[in-house]
């Protein structure tokens, strides 16, 4: 795999979250997402490393990406979030993972759609969330204690606590509250450790991650939001 001379010049590398995991810049491509690295390692040794949803392409992305050994799977979390995925699986050869009914929105790349879970490797999971969009998923790894990926379906507020936001594009506002109560019925104290989001990560102040995640996750009161309005 060779450098692109096609792709833009350097950026700001990613930024280091744990030993085997990254975080990359916020991606215009993805209104201001933010992607990120996982390292895994199968039985023998082999890498199976994940990006979750696309970070910006270009030759510094492309050049840590190649030093790391590649990238077995690209899990994409929302509809939002795709990017240049095309170009990066083409990139890449990585496997791109995304719920069903997101899947049509990428018609010339060879993909692997799930309906409820799906397991990239006995370490990590894809967990189906819909309402911010009709296939919005998280991905639970369980390294550190537990970390799950939530791309938009909870997203760091001004005081750096998790919460379900409703945009005036919000797919399904009450299946995605729906959503959330699953995932606060499905944790515990010694499962969920850390909650890492695909945007608003200004909001966390230099912090890493949103660290006691299942009880800040646990302090979302689903029936305040019910009645939101709409974020414009």
């Amino acid at each position: 795999m060779t450098a692109d001379s096609s792709l833009s010049v350097k950026s700001k590398p990613p930024r280091k979250i744990f030993d085997t995991l990254f975080a990359f810049p916020p991606n215009r491509d993805t209104m201001g997402g933010t992607a990120y690295f996982l390292k895994e390692y199968d039985a023998d040794g082999q890498p199976q490393h994940i990006l979750i949803d696309a970070p910006s392409w270009d030759k510094e992305t492309q050049t840590f990406l190649q030093e790391q050994e590649g990238v077995r799977w690209l899990f994409i979390t929302h509809r939002a979030s795709l990017g240049k995925t095309p170009i990066i699986q083409k990139a890449l050869g990585c496997e791109v993972v995304i719920q069903e009914q997101e899947a049509y929105l990428l018609p010339a790349t060879p993909t692997t759609t799930f309906q409820q879970d799906f397991r990239l490797s006995p370490h990590t999971e894809a967990v189906w969330t819909p309402g911010y969009s009709p296939g919005s998923s998280c991905l639970y790894h369980r390294g550190y204690g537990g970390l799950l990926f939530t791309g938009r379906h909870l997203l760091p507020n001004r005081e750096g606590n998790p919460e379900p936001l409703r945009f005036s594009k919000t797919f399904h506002w009450p299946r995605q509250l729906r959503s959330v109560q699953a995932l606060q019925d499905r944790f515990s104290s010694d499962n969920l450790a850390h909650i890492c989001p695909g945007a608003n990560t200004g909001f966390l102040r230099g912090k890493r991650t949103i660290d006691d995640a299942y009880h800040r996750l646990n302090g979302v009161d689903i029936e305040v939001y019910r009645t939101a309005n709409p974020i414009l």
